[in-house]
């Protein structure tokens, strides 16, 4: 968990939660007398996750607030940059407490194989909550990539270069607005070679035509096969990008992700931007799959993750509240700007599934103020008693993700039925106490998720945390 030393009065605290690890016997009572958990963090994180659930589950009758089809941004696509910039701004607070680099890199590796397991596991295909009572997965059609996985790449490579210029992070230095950079500018040569890696690829590849078998059972053209042509480098279209080209290259096109936004674009039904059935003139690639959380994507998306980490470092090097939010603030309002400005002016547009430049400086903008905006009303003014929902959320973080975004308990609870699967309590509350009182499906579904999925779980969450018992990896 995110921790620093304690400072004097009006400056921000952390619990630390585990054992210092690495530490002497001397030294383990003393960090753990002096750490406290940063409340904002906790609330930022309880943030991410209730939104998850809220785009997961009302985004069908909502899709405003759904992943935009391919190109833009809607509130879900704000979901897995916030994760990664939480992610980042955890490790160096974490990581500063475990003095010795061999067990700070035993831990990272344990904690990216947890993630990398519980990725597949719940992404991978086995699981077919709620509303399929069954397991299982053909090992041949696997999906290899997911959230979970993305965030183990992020946090593996970003914690490892952390670990390497550890020997920085101890440094006491008057800091001034810049010395932060060039105190960590091998992690910035980092970035920058990653950023340069990924542009090249995604411009520089060609991508040649290619051939899929439509696996969707439901589908009209289920069995056929379609040939997409291509034969482009550079294009950031749906079919001819160098994002799904690496993973179907890489993964196999039978490992990627079956059911990709893109089929609501107005290319692919007359329904958009709602779901619907596959336009029968639609482009053959409407019924091709493709992985938003693919390879090359996910390389970019580690920028996200570095970015926070540079938030992290403010955290760990300056301790005074106004000083921090002048680091802040100012940079979160650039980035946010600059992915603005290179969407609009058509340089690089905001796409969430090809996880380009401009999206990762606008998302990571937004996360860097929508803390920024946390710390100033919880460290500062002393409001947390007003999040404290979001913040038993954020606590618990993985368990709410697996049991309600993952939809695992909705799918044991709907596992015990009344003559017929469809007839469970579940879709009886939300039917009778939600859809009818409000004479809406939308409203009542809306409603539905707000109070009956994110409250039920906050209350668990913060039951859970009165009884001093947490998921942790």
């Amino acid at each position: 968990m995110a921790d620093e030393k304690a400072e004097p009065k009006f400056q921000q605290h952390l619990i630390v939660e585990e054992e210092v690890e690495g530490a002497t016997a001397d030294e383990k009572p003393r960090l753990k007398e002096k750490t406290k958990r940063v409340d904002s963090l906790d609330i930022f994180r309880g943030l991410t996750v209730a939104l998850m659930i809220l785009v997961d589950d009302a985004g069908g009758e909502w899709p405003m607030i759904t992943h935009a089809p391919w190109n833009g941004c809607n509130l879900a696509d704000f979901v897995m940059p916030f994760f990664l910039f939480i992610v980042g701004m955890a490790i160096p607070l974490a990581l500063k407490r475990i003095p010795n680099s061999l067990v700070a890199v035993r831990k990272v590796i344990l904690r990216t194989l947890k993630l990398l397991f519980w990725g597949i596991l719940l992404q991978g295909g086995y699981s077919h909550a709620p509303d399929d009572l069954t397991y299982g997965v053909d090992m041949k059609k696997v999906r290899w990539c997911g959230i979970l996985q993305r965030i183990a790449l992020a946090y593996l490579v970003v914690a490892l270069l952390e670990i390497a210029t550890k020997n920085v992070r101890a440094q006491d230095l008057s800091i001034n607005r810049f010395s932060l950079f060039r105190l960590y500018y091998w992690q910035w040569l980092v970035g920058a070679g990653i950023l340069i890696v990924y542009l090249s690829v995604l411009y520089g590849t060609y991508v040649p035509n290619w051939e899929f078998r439509v696996q969707n059972s439901d589908s009209a053209d289920y069995g056929k096969h379609f040939t997409v042509i291509c034969g482009v480098r550079g294009k950031l279209d749906p079919p001819c990008n160098a994002v799904g080209y690496v993973d179907r290259k890489v993964l196999g096109i039978n490992h990627l992700y079956r059911h990709p936004a893109w089929r609501r674009s107005k290319a692919c039904t007359a329904n958009s931007p709602y779901e619907g059935p596959i336009r029968p003139d639609a482009p053959s690639w409407c019924n091709a799959p493709f992985d938003p959380e693919g390879i090359l994507s996910s390389i970019s998306a580690i920028l996200s993750t570095m970015l926070g980490v540079h938030y992290g470092h403010v955290l760990v090097h300056i301790k005074n509240h106004a000083d921090r939010l002048m680091h802040w603030v100012p940079m979160g309002l650039a980035l946010l700007v600059l992915g603005i400005v290179l969407h609009f002016t058509h340089a690089i547009p905001l796409n969430k599934q090809l996880y380009t430049f401009s999206y990762v400086c606008l998302t990571s903008g937004a996360a860097a103020l929508v803390f920024s905006a946390f710390y100033t009303a919880v460290d500062i003014v002393g409001l947390k008693y007003l999040f404290l929902p979001l913040k038993w959320i954020g606590m618990n973080a993985m368990l709410v993700y697996v049991m309600a975004a993952e939809d695992i308990f909705a799918g044991f609870i709907n596992g015990w039925y009344y003559d017929d699967p469809h007839n469970n309590l579940v879709h009886w509350i939300q039917k009778h106490i939600f859809i009818r009182v409000w004479h809406s499906q939308r409203v009542g579904i809306l409603l539905y998720v707000i109070f009956a999925e994110i409250l039920f779980w906050s209350i668990v969450a913060g039951i859970l945390h009165w009884l001093g018992l947490y998921w942790k990896l």
